[in-house]
């Protein structure tokens, strides 16, 4: 397996001139094609920051973040907007989901943004809300969901694009029990029948069994890298 993502000594510092804070440190990183990963650890030891770096939402102010040997972190916002686009896919704690459009239109847009025609957007949209469970939910706006099927219609829309590979900060989090163990298990599968690779920023001890690397960060360093069965 090849390397998508590598780091090397990545830092995000606030405040620098004043009181610096360090929310992610000097991190060696690489995620192969194909991982299940879970980033963990306290509140502000980073996980979020490391995640809006490596999806190139944020700037580092020191080392880099190469994604398929390209180095994000040179590239101007615009380059760098397109790049996300073709390339990455999200899942938000909060959904992000677009109120005054359906669920297929939700996942269809990223596929608007890259001026894919009318009718592959309205059918790759249909086969994605049917895979995670939605097919009789096309056509219902974001307020008539529930959270658990809000957060899927943000799966699916994370996935349109066919994006090499998918971030997301803590997606659990808003979700009851049964909700967040169906989400758990569409990623599982899509992770294992498409080999779709996932990286999660959590809290959550169900992400954490599931995945198959977890990674501990404490005051923006990692302090442990371990493989699980």
């Amino acid at each position: 397996m090849s390397n998508i993502i590598v780091s090397h000594n990545l830092s995000k510092v606030y405040n620098p001139s004043t009181i610096p804070v360090y929310a992610v440190n000097g991190v060696d990183l690489q995620i192969e094609e194909g991982e299940f990963t879970a980033l963990v650890g306290p509140s502000g030891s980073g996980k979020t920051t490391l995640l809006n770096l490596i999806g190139g939402l944020d700037y580092p102010t020191g080392g880099d973040v190469e994604i398929d040997g390209v180095d994000i972190t040179k590239m101007s916002e615009n380059k760098l907007i397109d790049f996300r686009l073709q390339n990455i896919g999200f899942v938000f704690q909060a959904y992000n989901l677009i109120p005054v459009l359906t669920a297929s239109e939700n996942v269809e847009f990223v596929m608007l943004m890259q001026k894919k025609p009318k009718h592959e957007r309205e059918q790759r949209a249909t086969e994605l809300l049917t895979e995670v469970g939605l097919k009789d939910k096309l056509n219902n706006r974001p307020a008539e969901l529930s959270g658990g099927q809000q957060q899927r219609v943000a799966v699916a829309r994370a996935l349109a694009s066919r994006p090499r590979f998918i971030l997301a900060d803590e997606p659990t989090a808003n979700l009851d029990s049964k909700s967040a163990e169906n989400l758990l298990e569409i990623m599982a599968r899509l992770n294992k029948e498409e080999k779709m690779t996932f990286i999660f920023s959590t809290h959550d001890q169900r992400v954490i069994d599931k995945a198959r690397r977890v990674i501990t960060l404490v005051d923006g360093k990692i302090t442990s890298d371990v493989k699980q069965p």
